[in-house]
């Protein structure tokens, strides 16, 4: 396994497309700067509040280059021949993999948080808010929770690629799925709240939503950006039940993949 995750930091390093979205995420840093001028009240807030957004947007899509080029592309070319002829299992190879793209998004993590740091710092010209945003523990602690976000959806991504045959569909699928798993507390919330009063959009969605929510994570309580923009710190039960289901979500996908991998023929 250990093998697996060399070679897989390697070339998630090397890869163009690991190049082009950081330097994406870059960009959103620089845009979250300058989205800081447009609030002369409170610059840092929004300039953090935009970047959160940056942050998330470049993890997911770099976890999800990174499996379909560790993962999914290695079967479509026929290269993972190589890998599996070694007297390894092949779930040694997935977790290797996985383990390969945990340690590239952490590291993309620190790197994208701290020119954030810098960006917000800056943001504003000097001005001194009233209210300023906490960068320290709330700031970190926002910043390992989209990283975790963006490994349950590397999670999914990789369990596609396990049993697959098109290449892109891991990338295709695992972006719909973050944007599903982002947008689903929200939605859940708007139906409780009794969506404007449309009583008829409660009762036609509420059952297909209840359902849907036993299989699908709400990725959205991995989001505490609150805490770090307004001083809205989470409970330490909410923060602890979103990370065992983010972590067993991870779990059971993986044994979902290495079981699926096990069992599948290339020809």
């Amino acid at each position: 396994m250990f093998e697996f995750a060399l070679s897989g930091l390697r070339s998630g390093l090397r890869g163009r497309s690991f190049h082009a979205v950081f330097l994406l995420g870059v960009l959103t840093i620089v845009i979250a700067y300058l989205s800081g001028f447009f609030s002369p009240r409170q610059p840092q807030t929004v300039a953090l509040d935009v970047g959160f957004s940056g942050i998330r947007f470049s993890l997911v899509l770099l976890n999800l280059f990174w499996v379909q080029e560790l993962v999914a592309r290695e079967i479509d070319r026929r290269v993972i021949l190589f890998s599996l002829a070694y007297p390894v299992s092949r779930g040694a190879f997935l977790a290797g993999r996985f383990t390969a793209v945990l340690i590239l998004s952490m590291l993309a993590a620190m790197v994208l948080g701290l020119l954030l740091l810098l960006a917000v710092t800056l943001a504003g010209g000097g001005y001194s808010q009233d209210f300023p945003p906490d960068l320290g523990l709330p700031f970190w602690c926002t910043v390992a929770g989209l990283a975790l976000d963006a490994a349950v959806v590397a999670a999914f991504a990789l369990c596609i690629s396990a049993l697959s045959t098109v290449s892109v569909l891991p990338l295709a699928l695992g972006a719909a799925f973050a944007v599903a798993g982002k947008a689903l507390g929200a939605t859940i919330a708007y139906l409780s709240r009794g969506a404007d009063g449309d009583q008829e959009l409660v009762a036609t969605y509420t059952p297909t939503i209840d359902q849907i929510r036993w299989v699908l994570p709400d990725l959205s309580r991995l989001d505490w950006r609150e805490w770090a923009l307004y001083g809205l710190a989470p409970g330490g039960e909410t923060v602890f039940w979103s990370v065992t289901m983010a972590t067993g979500y991870i779990v059971l996908l993986l044994v979902c993949a290495s079981l699926l991998f096990s069992r599948r023929e290339f020809a």
